[in-house]
């Protein structure tokens, strides 16, 4: 009899921990972009602030994954992008303001956001910063960081832009003043071996984008590899490379449906992969599991979502998630 008690009650243990990992036993697999399956809506609300501008192809999968787990959880959440940081300042104190119950910062630029989080952390609403700016979060109270260590995702695209025989890159920075990006052309300038060169180009204009790169191309014929940090840049600089008769090769960071297109066609060498639905995903699941549970995650560390590379070789499967608008 004993036996068979114990029996019952390790098939109810083993029962309740197939239906996954949080505290009300939502399932931890994120779905798909747009997916419904939400659980009943509760009152906790987050906002996630990015500097991301709108219809950005990067940024909308971060919105994709911040929206699908809000569904998840059954939790509102309102995203919000601006390339100003004083704009995106004025939309952190509206959260706060609001009262929400939590807030997702990208921190391009740190320092001109210190004031607001300061705000936020001193209404007690936690924040988790993402993307960029790891550096500051822990000082400045955020509860973890999530994204990818920058240089170290900039030393692993040197080490295969090396190796693809470049010997004088041309790292194109897109944002003037974003942290990240230029710890992106440290990392690479560290393990190339060879000369790194900035170009600073406006993202929002792509079309001068092509013309300065196609021009830097045109004249100094020692340019043989192009590195940009933003995929809408990367399709830029293709054509740059097409206009100007180069032979140069070409790597970028971050993911599109063109990005991935032009990978299989053998125009890309590769993308270094932040996985950035996992920014938006994250986040949201952090910050409900510390409202709920209170749970934080990292031990004061980043947690990390990269990077990660897609090449010609999966870049086959990594296109058919793009289509979904998760990757």
């Amino acid at each position: 009899m004993k036996r068979t008690l114990i029996a019952i009650a390790l098939a109810g243990a083993l029962a309740g921990c197939s239906g996954g990992g949080g505290a009300a036993g939502e399932s931890a697999s994120p779905p798909a972009a747009g997916s419904s399956a939400a659980q009943p809506a509760t009152a906790e609300k987050y906002a996630v602030i990015t500097h991301g501008a709108v219809g950005d192809s990067f940024w909308d999968v971060v919105k994709n994954g911040a929206e699908a787990a809000g569904k998840q959880y059954g939790v509102t959440v309102t995203y919000q992008g601006d390339g100003d940081p004083g704009k995106q300042s004025q939309l952190i104190d509206q959260a706060v303001s609001e009262k929400v119950d939590g807030v997702v910062v990208s921190m391009a630029n740190p320092d001109a956001l210190k004031e607001a989080i300061g705000k936020a952390v001193a209404a007690k609403i936690p924040v988790v910063t993402i993307n960029s700016g790891a550096d500051s979060a822990k000082a400045f109270g955020a509860i973890t960081h999530v994204g990818q260590s920058e240089e170290v995702a900039g030393r692993g695209a040197g080490e295969q832009l090396k190796a693809a025989g470049v010997t004088k890159l041309l790292c194109v920075i897109h944002e003037a003043g974003n942290v990240g990006l230029d710890q992106r052309c440290k990392g690479a300038e560290a393990t190339l071996g060879g000369t790194v060169e900035r170009l600073q180009v406006d993202v929002s204009n792509l079309a001068d984008v092509t013309s300065k790169v196609t021009a830097k191309l045109q004249s100094d014929k020692a340019v043989n590899g192009v590195l940009a940090l933003n995929p809408a840049v990367a399709v830029a600089a293709r054509d740059s490379i097409k206009d100007s008769g180069s032979a140069a090769k070409l790597a970028t960071f971050d993911l599109s449906g063109d990005v991935v297109g032009a990978i299989k066609a053998g125009e890309i060498l590769f993308a270094v992969d932040q996985q950035q639905y996992l920014q938006g995903w994250l986040p949201i699941t952090f910050l409900h599991l510390y409202k709920t549970n209170l749970n934080t995650v990292g031990g004061g560390l980043p947690v990390n979502t990269g990077p990660g590379f897609v090449t010609k070789d999966n870049a086959e499967q990594v296109a058919k998630l793009a289509e979904s608008g998760t990757r």
